[in-house]
């Protein structure tokens, strides 16, 4: 079955109150969708969002990538699937995202050639699951609100960003769970806005008071291994490794050095489907759980990751796929079912998705 052409198209949705994290403020989801199409009529279908601040790319960059490699792609046979893989790699540095989305409508033609859910082909077997949903940063009171109304919506999870300010961090952190109590389970991401000091101090804080979140996540600048590892050793608070980690040689050298205590996997990151696959592999060795997470994506490519979570269930064990919620609608039929919280997987071949 020969790939006869390969075409993008853009997708925008506004998102439901905007999304601010120390990094970035976004009020819209911005994608690329790749569509794939076969001499046989079948189309497979693959999604990334630009994200300039953590993979350097940007709409431009994902499309001149994507038109780059489409003449290695165009004219062979799905029969060549490991090696379509490998030429999105080989031919091209970084640009994870890019190559992401274009493996990702690779797997999803052919688990519809073999006529299998994708979560099916890659070995798996779960299909229900539960995410967690972001708190934006933001003033004390407006994210104790939009915790309340995450847990009035079923939310037993939230992942509540900080970053901005420690001393403000602690406020808000300290006021969240004072509000919701028992009734949810908190995650900390700072997305790399403090220095290991500081970080060590606020969670010390925490801790002294009682309040030992899930996890903190990706707390300082991601290059600065020795910090996450001084961190690690002080805190009681599981450290998890997000934008540090985007290569299997990246999670090695984390391991290696005892680092990190989780390994947060993003397609986006590590270029996909194959690479997430390995990543999960790779932390089982090491007898290391891991999240799954995503950017600001659509449900095309988050619904991918779900798969994927599905494949590895037993070393993925945290869901953060909560973009698809986070918008005002969701605009493709088919696929993934995300119903707030609840995420089931459907039983259609491939993504089972329609753009």
């Amino acid at each position: 079955m020969k790939i006869v052409k390969i075409e993008t198209k853009r997708l925008r949705v506004p998102l439901k109150r905007p999304f601010q994290t120390a990094l970035r403020r976004v009020e819209s989801l911005e994608d690329i969708v790749v569509i794939i199409t076969t001499q046989s009529g079948l189309q497979g279908y693959g999604e990334g969002a630009p994200t300039p601040v953590i993979t350097g790319e940007t709409m431009g960059t994902m499309q001149a990538v994507i038109e780059y490699l489409t003449p290695f792609l165009a004219g062979r046979d799905l029969e060549e699937f490991d090696a379509l893989i490998e030429t999105i790699h080989t031919r091209i540095l970084k640009n994870t995202t890019a190559k992401s989305a274009l493996e990702i409508a690779l797997y999803d033609l052919k688990a519809k050639t073999l006529q299998l859910p994708l979560y099916r082909m890659l070995g798996g077997s779960q299909k229900n699951f539960r995410t967690d949903i972001t708190i934006s940063l933001g003033e004390t009171k407006e994210m104790v609100a939009d915790a309340l109304d995450a847990v009035a919506l079923g939310y037993d999870t939230l992942k509540i960003k900080v970053g901005s300010n420690p001393l403000k961090d602690i406020e808000r952190i300290e006021a969240i769970c004072e509000a919701v109590g028992k009734k949810a389970t908190l995650r900390l991401d700072a997305n790399q806005g403090w220095t290991p000091e500081e970080c060590i101090t606020v969670m010390q804080r925490l801790e002294s008071k009682g309040i030992v979140p899930e996890l903190i996540e990706q707390p300082i600048k991601a290059e600065d291994i020795e910090g996450l590892r001084a961190i690690k050793e002080r805190i009681q608070t599981p450290l998890l490794a997000d934008e540090s980690v985007f290569t299997l040689n990246d999670a090695r050298r984390l391991l290696d050095l005892e680092a990190a205590d989780l390994i947060n996997i993003k397609l986006a990151k590590c270029g996909g489907i194959s690479n997430a696959l390995k990543l999960a592999d790779l932390a089982g060795e090491y007898g290391v759980k891991c999240m799954i997470g995503c950017m600001l994506e659509g449900p095309i490519s988050v619904g991918a990751a779900v798969h994927v979570a599905s494949a590895k269930a037993d070393i993925i064990t945290m869901i953060d796929l909560d973009a698809v919620a986070l918008c005002q609608s969701n605009p493709l039929k088919g696929g993934v079912r995300f119903e707030e919280s609840n995420i089931i997987l459907p039983g259609s071949f491939g993504l089972g998705v329609e753009f």
